[in-house]
């Protein structure tokens, strides 16, 4: 990271990342706080880009700022209007004690070890080796099978989460009779 562009990506990301994530916990109303948490899926995915990790950044928003916030969505639009309040409850102040234990735990290791730093002498940004053609291939030629088999099990459960949400009429309704009045 010698580009002082990526640096301040680096740094501007990071901070975005961090402060929608703290607007997640802060948020009153569970929409708003589904919202950081989008940005913050986001903001984590232009990080990996800036660390060179592009599969990781599209697996994170495909998978993540795609698939889980909309599945989130889904889970708070069939909640009742009168639970989507996000006041506090009992379980915030243990989770944020556990939350700073964990960030202190990690900003130690981060600091204390020694860490091997590639210099970057003579070599370009953009020399790091690709990692979506190498995935790609083994995804589509080595584990073809495995990858099939997961994607006709993401099928099913999708399938048994649209039977699970399905209203059904009741039996003895007047759609259900006919309804010839």
């Amino acid at each position: 990271m010698d580009s002082t562009g990526i640096v301040i990506g680096f740094w501007v990301l990071s901070g975005l990342s961090v402060v929608s994530a703290l607007l997640v916990l802060l948020a009153r109303n569970l929409l708003h706080s589904l919202v950081f948490l989008v940005v913050t899926f986001l903001s984590m995915a232009g990080l990996f880009i800036t660390l060179s990790a592009d599969f990781i950044a599209v697996a994170q928003i495909l998978i993540y700022a795609g698939s889980i916030s909309v599945l989130m969505v889904f889970a708070v639009m069939l909640t009742p209007l009168a639970s989507r309040d996000n006041g506090n409850s009992i379980y915030l102040l243990p989770g944020l004690l556990g939350g700073l234990g964990i960030a202190a735990l990690v900003g130690f290791v981060a600091v204390d070890t020694d860490w091997d730093e590639r210099t970057g002498e003579g070599l370009a940004a953009t020399d790091f080796p690709g990692t979506v053609n190498a995935i790609g291939d083994l995804l589509l030629g080595r584990y073809v099978l495995a990858f099939e088999i997961a994607s006709v099990l993401l099928l099913f459960a999708l399938l048994g989460a649209i039977v699970l949400v399905h209203d059904r009429p009741r039996s003895g309704t007047a759609a259900s009779e006919g309804g010839d009045d």
